[in-house]
């Protein structure tokens, strides 16, 4: 296939980014987005060009790290899919295909397509942890879970922490990756003791970061590649309303 990529290029943090087009000829339908990206890299250094600056990883869709808006959808136009998980047959000989960055101001520009998700981060240290005791590991398997909060933990735990639901969001909100954080360890029984107190730190630790908040437009569950709930917001807001109803006993 012959491709026509705009591409965001931005030096640095300070510097203005722009869009530049490039031709990708010879691109094989088997290619997973990121290895057409790499051929392409490999095409500008043997010209003597900048290549273009991504994010990546494990390229199994596990790590997070994948994340570029294509053609206005964050991970490209496939549901459920990560960015290095996207195969160029998706697309048709011909296309123009327009790649940029996360678009939040939590998510400053590093350079051309990778973003700082350090906020992420900080919102795990503020209470994304079990610090409880619950013994030896062998101890904390003997606590029986329940099925169902089993399978949700499972479901919350599924989050890559990549930044799609915030890339979509149009107040770039964090609440679906804080809201999971939070209900993946507070739905265990080994969670419970700090559910609360969790709900609270993590929630002040992502209003303290540059996100929106959210208006329940629901972008956020049909961008997230792992098919995220917003039930986990609704689930989220529950226990900080009684964090705060115990904060004033």
């Amino acid at each position: 296939m012959k491709l026509t990529l705009h591409i965001w290029r931005q030096a640095g943090p300070e510097d203005k980014g722009r869009f530049m087009t490039y031709q990708a000829d010879d691109v094989s339908p088997d290619m997973s987005f990121l290895e057409m990206l790499d051929v392409l890299n490999e095409g500008l250094l043997g010209e003597g060009k900048e290549p273009v600056a991504f994010d990546h990883d494990c390229r199994e869709g596990i790590c997070g790290m994948c994340g570029m808006v294509i053609n206005g959808r964050p991970h490209g136009p496939m549901e459920a899919t990560t960015t290095c998980q996207l195969h160029m047959r998706t697309f048709k000989d011909g296309d123009e295909i327009w790649i940029e960055p996360w678009r939040a101001r939590a998510f400053p520009i590093v350079k051309d397509l990778i973003v700082n998700r350090s906020a992420f981060d900080r919102i795990i240290q503020a209470g994304g942890y079990i610090s409880i005791r619950t013994g030896s590991a062998p101890d904390a398997n003997e606590i029986p879970v329940p099925k169902d909060a089993s399978d949700r933990s499972m479901d919350a735990a599924a989050c890559i922490g990549c930044g799609a639901c915030v890339a979509v969001c149009p107040n770039a909100a964090a609440m679906l990756f804080t809201g999971a954080k939070i209900a993946h360890l507070g739905l265990l029984p080994q969670g419970q003791p700090e559910r609360r107190e969790r709900a609270l730190a993590m929630v002040q630790a992502m209003d303290s970061e540059d996100f929106g908040g959210c208006s329940n437009h629901k972008e956020c569950e049909a961008a997230c590649p792992k098919g995220i709930s917003i039930d986990f917001i609704a689930a989220m807001n529950v226990d900080l309303l009684g964090a705060l109803c115990k904060s004033r006993d």
